[in-house]
């Protein structure tokens, strides 16, 4: 067990997560929007515009950065507050949310025609994620009740 850190706050550390985390479902709600629509114009066999591609992927490199701020934040917070950490649920299904977004990202770099199966994992991944994103937004605030006096 690591000694919780006398620090006089944590409030500073809570404000940048749930700023990373309102900034993370905006980032999943852009790339769900430039997602179908890269999906409806490959389905459609239209042409996409030129920075849609890298836009997408740059707001999903985004994603990942902030959904890592916020893993290093809740392990910070929890260990100088707490000593330890696993004192909810938001734990596990913390864990949960960062390896289904490194999947998705990593998915997204091996879709080619030549990885048909590669597309479908991204898309599946994205889906489980809204649920995920969905609990761990539930399971967080039951932690922030824990933080306010």
């Amino acid at each position: 067990m690591i000694a919780a850190l006398n620090l006089p706050s944590f409030l500073w550390l809570w404000k940048i997560a749930a700023w990373s985390m309102g900034l993370s479902l905006c980032a999943y709600g852009l790339l769900a929007a430039t997602g179908t629509w890269l999906l409806v114009s490959r389905s459609a066999h239209q042409p996409r515009p030129w920075w849609l591609r890298p836009l997408h992927y740059g707001i999903g490199g985004t994603m990942v950065g902030l959904v890592l701020l916020l893993l290093a934040i809740g392990i910070v917070g929890t260990l100088g507050h707490f000593g330890s950490l696993g004192h909810s649920a938001h734990l596990p299904v913390g864990l949960l949310v960062v390896g289904l977004t490194l999947l998705s990202a990593w998915s997204a770099t091996q879709i080619s025609p030549k990885r048909p199966w590669a597309r479908s994992l991204h898309l599946g991944t994205n889906l489980v994620l809204l649920v995920g994103f969905i609990c761990v937004s539930l399971t967080g605030w039951t932690v922030v009740q824990k933080y306010l006096p």
